[in-house]
């Protein structure tokens, strides 16, 4: 009688812990069932015994994940992405905001402060030169990136559409368009285009490097002779003085065109490169390419001199577009 009591004391004990095992497991099963919970052995793999099905499980906005998917820690690796709303990517009218330039603004700045990109500020503004922008300058500012291109004899949509790789539908609905009749030299905005290297690299001062180290003795210009400081004469270039035989370089890759000796440059080379830019290196000391060679920006091409016209050992840098002088500082890093 005494064990009888003993065992149903037992029972009376433990009753509740009990229960709530029971209850912990029921509502794990549960779980496991409605969730499709994947379990994975500590190497990161699934085991066989562990094998949820997920073919008739379907997440929000997603697809059920076929067993033999690439996992890693739980992830899905290869999951392709949502698709881009259609009404994201549709063509949509040019509208236009206004921003005025403060102290500090540049125009990587401003182009990144619209989550648009440089060639759409250029464009659209028209911006010959990006250094002479100054504060309290007003931008118009596109809702959408792109460029302005100038009509030409003989240009269609179509043709126009083919060259920046669009639509024509994408222009006439940007730019209003409601015939497929243009003038030439009207502008219209080709969305989603962009500026062509050099283009890009000539507005914003960087087309060329410097040919030497050294200091400037003459700028490009109207400037009094050097030899009698009475004569006024236009400058053509851009004296840059050195030292005897520092290293002068190719300003920018291109093929050499000509090599040989005048009276005014001495020894100079002269470099064709892309869209009509050629650049001249005087009064060297040593020529060290020959015509014909193709020169990497930065090669070596000659020593500074003082051969020619010359009061001291310097390079003369003329930088010729289309056959005509430019200003070699407003191309330069």
């Amino acid at each position: 009688m005494a064990e009888v009591d003993k065992k149903a004391h037992w029972l009376v004990k433990h009753w509740f812990g009990v229960i709530n095992l029971l209850r912990l497991l029921l509502i794990f099963v549960m779980l496991y069932s409605l969730t499709g919970i994947r379990f994975y052995a500590a190497g990161g793999g699934e085991t066989e015994s562990n094998k949820v099905g997920a073919e008739n499980k379907d997440g929000m906005g997603g697809a059920a994940i076929p067993a033999e998917a690439p996992v890693q820690g739980g992830v899905d690796l290869e999951l392709s992405g949502v698709p881009e709303p259609e009404e994201y990517s549709r063509p949509h009218m040019l509208t236009f905001s206004s921003y005025t330039m403060v102290k500090g603004d540049i125009i990587g700045n401003i182009a990144a402060r619209f989550g648009l990109n440089e060639d759409t500020i250029i464009s659209a503004n028209n911006v010959k030169n990006t250094r002479s922008m100054q504060i309290g300058q007003v931008l118009g500012i596109p809702n959408q990136d792109g460029i302005y291109y100038t009509v030409k004899k003989g240009d269609t949509l179509e043709s126009i559409a083919n060259q920046y790789k669009t639509t024509v539908q994408a222009i006439s609905i940007v730019n209003e368009l409601f015939s497929d009749t243009i003038i030439p030299n009207s502008r219209i905005f080709i969305p989603g285009a962009r500026m062509d290297w050099i283009n890009r690299q000539e507005i914003n001062g960087d087309l060329f490097i410097w040919p030497c180290s050294g200091y400037i003795t003459s700028n490009y210009g109207y400037r009094l002779s050097p030899f009698d400081n009475v004569t006024r004469q236009f400058h053509s270039g851009l004296d840059i003085g050195a030292p005897m035989g520092t290293p002068i370089r190719a300003a920018m890759s291109g093929r050499v065109s000509q090599v040989g000796y005048n009276d005014s440059f001495g020894n100079y080379v002269i470099i064709s490169h892309h869209s009509g830019y050629k650049t001249l290196y005087g009064h060297m000391s040593v020529i060290r390419v020959k015509a014909g060679a193709y020169v990497e920006t930065g090669e070596r091409i000659g020593d500074v001199g003082a051969t020619g016209q010359a009061t001291g050992p310097h390079v003369h840098f003329t930088v010729y577009k289309d056959g005509v002088t430019v200003n070699p500082r407003a191309l330069m890093k």
